[in-house]
């Protein structure tokens, strides 16, 4: 497995596209495999928002600072998902606004995802070096272990509460 952590980003995106499809195509079938599926979404973009916000976007943002809009747009779209994640995680399956709700969280990740690969990554891979994305990746492994898994995770709230008072 790669370290680049480009590449381990995208890796990440990847599983979420797996999942997103996986639901779209479940919509119509049980709650329970639903409710399911929901979890496991909530539980990979919890991680991966985790270890974006905790070392690629800081290291980023230091090491690049001409991408700082772009970082921050990032904060905030991770913001949104995150409320939508936590809104998600305290309801059921069978209720009314489940699938629309999932829809809008699985829409917004989507256009974060191809703002990140087609426009982001493109200028961080140009602009640092391939030991540095591999430090970086290397750094994100090792958080993964002990990343939240759940939005409703205190160290979870936690983050997100801090993105809204910074």
């Amino acid at each position: 497995m790669s370290t680049d952590a480009i590449v381990v980003l995208k890796e990440d995106h990847k599983e979420m596209r797996r999942l997103f499809r996986a639901f779209q195509d479940a919509q119509e079938g049980p709650a329970s495999q639903r409710q399911k599926l929901v979890g496991q979404i909530l539980e990979a973009l919890t991680v991966h928002t985790y270890l974006e916000n905790e070392v690629m976007y800081p290291e980023v943002r230091k090491l690049l600072p001409d991408l700082e809009d772009d970082i921050l747009e990032s904060y905030e779209e991770h913001h949104v998902a995150d409320l939508l994640c936590a809104e998600l995680a305290a309801m059921d399956a069978d209720d009314d606004h489940f699938n629309a709700k999932t829809t809008v969280l699985i829409e917004n990740v989507e256009h974060h995802v191809e703002e990140e690969e087609q426009e982001w990554f493109p200028k961080v891979r140009e602009a640092l070096g391939r030991k540095q994305l591999q430090e970086i990746g290397e750094r994100m492994i090792a958080l993964r272990p002990d990343a939240p898994r759940s939005p409703t995770a205190p160290k979870a709230i936690k983050k997100a509460l801090d993105a809204v008072t910074a």
